[in-house]
């Protein structure tokens, strides 16, 4: 199994970003998670058919596709939240590919799935933070997982809620209840809880839909920051916000993959016109 990994440090400055149809292509990258031949159902209803996708490290995929298409059920996978679903069976592979080049099958029952929580991190759609203070929803993770003196926990709570550009905001209440910050600043303080423990991948499923224009901004920010340490995965119905924040775009439909590539290719060059159509807003 993989062994647990330290928490990711700081190496730029957030760059200008921006999707442009002229732009020159982003350099090639690795794949962090290849999905091949990949089947998933809940009893008879089979949700996802056939799915084979490369996610590329250090990048942001977005999975977008009308509502029921399977996007957040292949998010649940690579995670194996659905372990807890009854009903719920996959067959084919995902396969996650580490930093240290240590691959390993997700879908195999004989994987630990604490540790791979561990690397595979998830935010949702609803801001859920724990029913404690701020400083223990951070601080709950790296508790659990690790052995950690007082000292190297403040500096871990401090580095994480500044990774999730809320620290400025809470510092002088770290030990008030999580519960009565903004939904924006919560969905903030539940990013960084996931990245206190050190994960290699962040799953995002909707994190902006239940926010404010305001806060889906700071969101949006900072998503294109953290790509610089973690590889995105998220899923959103929003167009344009998949164009702003995704270096790559998987397009799905009833269940399958239709089309995938760089962002800018497929919003400006789609080579499926089912693509285009969806982008455009003439069906979803």
């Amino acid at each position: 199994m993989p062994t647990p990994l330290k928490a990711a440090s700081d190496r730029s400055q957030r760059p200008h970003f921006q999707v442009e149809a002229e732009s020159a292509p982003d350099t090639f990258r690795p794949p962090a998670i290849v999905v091949r031949d990949f089947h998933a159902w809940y009893g008879d209803f089979k949700a996802l058919s056939d799915i084979s996708l490369d996610i590329p490290r250090n990048q942001v995929t977005a999975l977008i596709g009308p509502s029921g298409c399977g996007k957040s059920t292949l998010l649940r996978w690579i995670n194996r939240l659905n372990d807890t679903v009854i009903s719920a069976r996959a067959s084919g592979k995902i396969e996650m590919i580490g930093e240290a080049d240590d691959a390993f099958d997700i879908l195999d029952q004989e994987l630990d799935t604490v540790s791979l929580r561990r690397r595979v991190g998830i935010v949702f759609q609803k801001p859920n933070p724990f029913p404690k203070s701020i400083y223990d929803n951070v601080a709950f993770g790296p508790r659990l997982h690790f052995h950690i003196g007082r000292q190297a926990l403040d500096e871990l709570v401090e580095w994480s809620l500044r990774k999730a550009a809320v620290w400025d905001e809470v510092k002088d209440r770290l030990h008030k209840p999580a519960l009565g910050l903004s939904g924006g600043q919560q969905q903030r303080l539940c990013i960084a809880r996931a990245i206190a423990i050190g994960p290699e991948i962040l799953l995002m499923d909707e994190p902006c839909s239940a926010l404010d224009p305001g806060s889906t901004v700071k969101i949006e920010d900072l998503i294109f920051e953290l790509k610089e340490n973690y590889t995105i995965i998220i899923v959103t119905h929003n167009m344009q916000q998949a164009a702003r924040v995704s270096d790559q775009t998987a397009f799905f439909f009833e269940g399958k993959l239709v089309e995938s590539g760089p962002t800018q290719q497929l919003y400006t060059r789609p080579s499926i016109k089912q693509t285009e159509d969806y982008i455009t807003g003439r069906f979803g």
